[in-house]
């Protein structure tokens, strides 16, 4: 169930920011509903060791970073598309081999909506739901 209160940078206990931030240049061409921003906007925690990713939101701003290791990978900022809902502007990515091993443009563009709809709402068969904080 999801909480009142939204994850935010405070909730996790370590987080480092993207060292050398590499500008993605293929973004998810799709518009999320204000309801699903509403829910990206609660962020999502890895409840076991298995789960790999932990994300917040400041601002318009929606942070993905490793859970194991608390090293941000993907930065993505939404903006209001034409109509209702949301819409990602612009992302970056972690430029360190050494932090996170790089598969292009198109692999990011998928793990970004996969992260969003996947791990943050909960979306599709492989989930069986986001791990909201409590």
């Amino acid at each position: 169930m999801m909480a009142d209160v939204p994850l935010s940078r405070e909730s996790f206990r370590r987080l480092h920011p993207i060292g050398v931030p590499r500008p993605v240049s293929q973004v998810p061409d799709r518009v999320w509903t204000e309801e699903e921003w509403d829910r990206i906007r609660h962020g999502a925690r890895a409840g076991s060791m298995d789960e790999k990713w932990n994300v917040f939101v400041e601002g318009d701003v929606l942070f993905m970073h490793r859970s194991w290791t608390g090293h941000g990978v993907y930065e993505v900022s939404f903006t209001r598309a034409a109509g209702p809902g949301r819409r990602i502007a612009s992302a970056v990515v972690e430029g360190d081999a050494q932090r996170y091993r790089n598969m292009g443009d198109a692999y990011d563009c998928l793990i970004l909506e996969l992260i969003t709809s996947a791990v943050v709402l909960g979306s599709g068969p492989w989930n069986s739901g986001p791990v909201w904080s409590s």
